[in-house]
């Protein structure tokens, strides 16, 4: 496919990040990802959540006893060392999660400068390959449905947050929460980082809450907010459990081209 998205000067550091579960946090991270693949970017994605959903639904080896963010967060491996290639989607590279990294908020509490060891390898990394001449133009971190250690240090290492907000009635409840801990984060640890994008997903326009869900969000967020909204879809929902993105399972279908619509106005939004 021939590239039509611009690629950005400076590689663009995102988190994927909402507390609630349940969001298609990991779905969007996975899905993005791939769609912003297919027009030629090179992409690292970071799995750092133990359950490991962005791992499996990349088709990447991640299960217990495989070298991964674990050894990078705890024991500060070189990325270099844990990436692998994803097969489906060409361009992406990932560092998964596997359940070691369960234990992981545990044995932060007590090293040094715990907020920021991903930050550190990340930083180290990305100063590599760019060296190398092999700059990635985005790096996507799935953080867990949580507020814990793992979380501050994907806030930590990133410069913008995509917050998926699921199109429902209590969507903006929590999130405040989340953005409280954003400001924490941007106060002590990381001026930089920047609410930059909001998707919303599980839409269905059939629905009157669907749309006041919506003009709510667009309301208090504004421009952040993305136009294209990813529907609820089956499609979407199985995609995983073959471990693969939407993108590669059913890539005609209505949640597919809404993230490939949604990855063409993050890629537009260049904001190197």
């Amino acid at each position: 496919m021939g590239r039509e998205f611009p690629l950005p000067a400076e590689t663009r550091v995102f988190v994927v990040a909402n507390q609630k579960g349940g969001v298609g946090k990991t779905t969007t991270t996975v899905n993005v990802a791939a769609g912003l693949a297919l027009y030629g970017a090179r992409i690292l994605v970071i799995d750092l959540d133990p359950q490991g959903n962005a791992s499996t639904a990349l088709g990447i080896e991640h299960s217990e006893g495989t070298p991964g963010v674990y050894e990078a967060v705890i024991e500060g491996e070189s990325l270099s060392k844990l990436l692998q290639p994803c097969e489906e989607h060409p361009g992406i590279v990932v560092v998964p999660a596997t359940i070691d990294l369960a234990g992981a908020e545990i044995e932060l509490v007590s090293i040094v400068a715990r907020e920021s060891r991903l930050k550190r390898v990340l930083d180290a990394h990305l100063a590599e390959t760019e060296a190398a001449g092999e700059k990635y133009d985005y790096v996507f971190i799935d953080c867990p449905p949580s507020l814990g250690l793992l979380t501050v240090n994907a806030l930590t290492a990133a410069r913008e947050v995509l917050v998926p907000i699921q199109s429902e009635y209590y969507a903006l409840e929590g999130l405040s929460q989340l953005l409280r801990h954003i400001d924490m984060v941007k106060a002590h640890l990381n001026p930089g980082l920047d609410v930059s994008t909001i998707l919303l997903t599980m839409y269905d326009a059939r629905t009157k809450l669907a749309g006041e869900v919506a003009a709510e969000v667009r309301g208090h967020f504004q421009d952040a907010v993305l136009r294209t909204a990813v529907p609820r879809s089956v499609r979407i929902s199985e995609a995983p459990s073959h471990g693969q993105t939407v993108l590669a399972y059913d890539p005609a279908s209505a949640g597919a081209l809404s993230y490939l619509e949604a990855s063409r106005e993050i890629a537009m939004r260049n904001n190197s």
